[in-house]
């Protein structure tokens, strides 16, 4: 989650009393830590679903010490997904070499290894270099044969948040942002993409501070799969896109500027990497389709996450300006939408007036 170490002191970020037992469990069996008590707690910014903590032990060797990651489960965030269901994702990653080992588990999080390697930053993802090993591991993550049903759960989640974010907003924010027509833009946009086949088992929320490289090895680990699922491998990918215009360690991390948003030489170059990183070259029109795909899908990832952080306004303390997040992720929405959809559907027009958006 791009961690900033700042050392804090317990009592500022209190651990649960579980987990620090545990914590203690796991050092006390580690030789070359000196005292399992001497616990230090660094809070990882960046996260916005759940608190994350790097926590870690000096050793008798001199300047090293030892480092595992505890994260600590948002209040009411469970609305999102099956936590049950994220646990069963995360040990299957970690069996297939995708990720970290889970160390332990109390009521509220998990103990998870510390990977010795760089979450990325927001100008990573610009990189040429950096994308072009990213595009190459995504293609990996959808390939991955999760156990269980292979159904497709944007639609369905979709229309599920939508339901709770209506059950949790006061009329008048329902009003200002237009929720009663949002089910119209879901089955606009399902409808519009209903020929596409091509299914994956996709990440879902691949931002910056979900990706990790080994600086020496240049390799590439994909971490944290709370909304992880079987989808079209298209949205992830738009998904992905939408993300380069976030930077989640500023003064105002809710601020995207769609500036960043890849143009259309960059998004070429990473699908194409996409699609000959397990051999082959892919033909223009496969090419073609995959780029038209993605930019469709764009919408669907607007209302998504701007769904998302309308509820997270109302269940989640992380200190982020979810309101304002969702807000711009609907004006964007309906900033794209005509060029994108045309005339498809019967759903009315979408403009800006004065700064808000209406559809």
């Amino acid at each position: 989650m791009g961690p900033v170490e700042n050392p804090v002191n317990n009592k500022e970020y209190r651990i649960p009393g579980e987990a620090k037992e545990m914590l203690k469990s796991l050092a006390s069996k580690w030789e070359d830590i000196d005292d399992a008590n001497s616990l230090q707690v660094i809070p990882l910014k960046g996260a916005m679903t759940n608190e994350v903590f790097q926590i870690k032990w000096p050793t008798k060797t001199q300047n090293m010490s030892r480092k595992v990651v505890v994260r600590i489960y948002g209040e009411g965030v469970e609305v999102f997904f099956d936590r049950d269901t994220e646990i069963l994702t995360f040990e299957f990653m970690s069996k297939q070499g995708q990720g970290p080992r889970l160390l332990g588990r109390f009521s509220n999080g998990r103990i998870e290894e510390f990977i010795h390697a760089r979450t990325l930053s927001a100008s990573d993802l610009h990189d040429p270099d950096i994308s072009a090993l990213i595009a190459a591991k995504m293609k990996e993550f959808h390939g991955l044969e999760m156990p269980g049903p292979k159904d497709i759960s944007l639609w369905h989640r979709l229309r599920y948040w939508l339901k709770t974010a209506k059950s949790l907003c006061t009329p008048e924010e329902a009003k200002d942002f237009r929720l009663d027509s949002i089910e119209d833009e879901i089955s606009l946009i399902e409808k519009e993409l209903s020929g596409d086949q091509s299914i994956g088992f996709c990440h879902n929320d691949l931002q910056y501070g979900n990706i990790m490289i080994d600086e020496e090895t240049r390799s590439i680990t994909i971490i944290d799969y709370e909304y992880a699922s079987y989808n079209p491998i298209a949205f992830d990918i738009a998904n992905h896109f939408c993300e380069m215009t976030a930077d989640y360690h500023t003064d105002t991390p809710h601020i995207l500027d769609y500036s960043k948003y890849p143009g259309l030489e960059e998004r070429q170059r990473f699908l194409h990497l996409y699609l000959s990183s397990s051999g082959g070259l892919p033909s223009d029109i496969e090419l073609e389709q995959l780029l038209e795909n993605v930019e469709k899908y764009k919408l669907a990832s607007h209302l998504f996450w701007g769904l998302w952080g309308i509820i997270s306004e109302h269940v989640n303390e992380i200190d982020f300006d979810y309101m304002e997040y969702a807000r711009q992720r609907f004006e964007q929405y309906c900033l794209r939408k005509p060029a994108l959809l045309g005339s498809s559907g019967t759903t009315p027009d979408v403009a800006l007036t004065d700064g808000n958006y209406s559809i």
